[in-house]
């Protein structure tokens, strides 16, 4: 791997790497998307090519499913996995409480299957994404591509009700078509700037028809990896409240996969 990252890319490579820890042979371990879910896929490909790590890999896009063959991961569907012992993924935002938003990379609906079809998730992310309140990130919600506009409708009407600072939505796009899931479904972005109650609102929305899933993931991830440009790296973990931080050195000394700890 390269040693010449960014700073925003070094803050996702050690958040990968430590979260490679949790990772042990025989797992069956949902594969996030995304670019710092790639970099664990990297990384997890070199465990199973030079450490000889066997685990099945559920892969929640197909992007993320050509890269974990391409590294040397076994792909299984969910189905034929029934269940997994953990899901690692990143996050556009996460709060306090570890709830989430995601969805930035068009992925949600099989992020949010997988991650709760498993005994633990983990987030992992840089430093950047995490906020006190969710939703200055655009908040993602999938809809059946029938009445879309509709459905959009629908959306901005409720907006009106909740405890939301803004209710503007837009169709997300790929070019000059509207972009498409693994599902074929289209994305709906909420511009909502804060959002004052993120359980309620997850709810609502799912009940509007035509919405197939949102972007909010409440109460489903239970530890965060946090990354710095500086190599250190801070697991936070709701359910004991433990704090732990590492340092990485790999990028003064040139082995990436060096690691000590604080």
């Amino acid at each position: 791997m390269p040693t010449d990252l960014s700073p925003i890319d070094k803050a996702k490579f050690v958040a990968a790497k430590k979260a490679t820890d949790y990772v042990k042979t025989g797992m069956k371990v949902g594969l996030g998307t995304g670019s710092t879910a790639a970099w664990l896929v990297q990384c997890l490909g070199e465990m199973v090519r030079d450490e000889g790590l066997r685990i099945q890999g559920v892969p929640t896009s197909t992007r993320t499913a050509q890269l974990a063959r391409d590294v040397g991961i076994e792909v299984i569907s969910l189905d034929e996995a029934k269940w997994l012992d953990l899901t690692i993924d990143g996050a556009d935002e996460y709060d306090g409480n570890l709830n989430l938003i995601k969805g930035g990379g068009g992925a949600l609906l099989q992020e949010k299957i997988v991650a709760t079809a498993s005994d633990q998730m983990i987030v992992i992310a840089d430093i950047s994404k995490q906020v006190e309140t969710l939703g200055a990130f655009p908040l993602p919600v999938e809809v059946i591509p029938f009445g879309w506009k509709t459905t959009q409708t629908l959306i901005e009407e409720t907006l009106i009700g909740l405890d939301v600072l803004g209710q503007t939505t837009s169709l997300r796009m790929n070019g000059d078509a509207p972009f498409v899931t693994d599902e074929g479904n289209h994305i709906l972005d909420l511009h909502l700037n804060r959002i004052g109650n993120a359980r309620q609102l997850s709810l609502v929305m799912n009940q509007i028809p035509g919405v197939v899933e949102n972007g909010l993931f409440i109460d489903i991830c239970d530890t965060v990896i946090i990354g710095y440009g500086d190599g250190k790296v801070e697991v936070r973990d709701i359910n004991n409240g433990a704090i732990e931080e590492t340092k990485f050195d790999f990028f003064e000394t040139g082995n990436l996969f060096a690691d000590s700890t604080d």
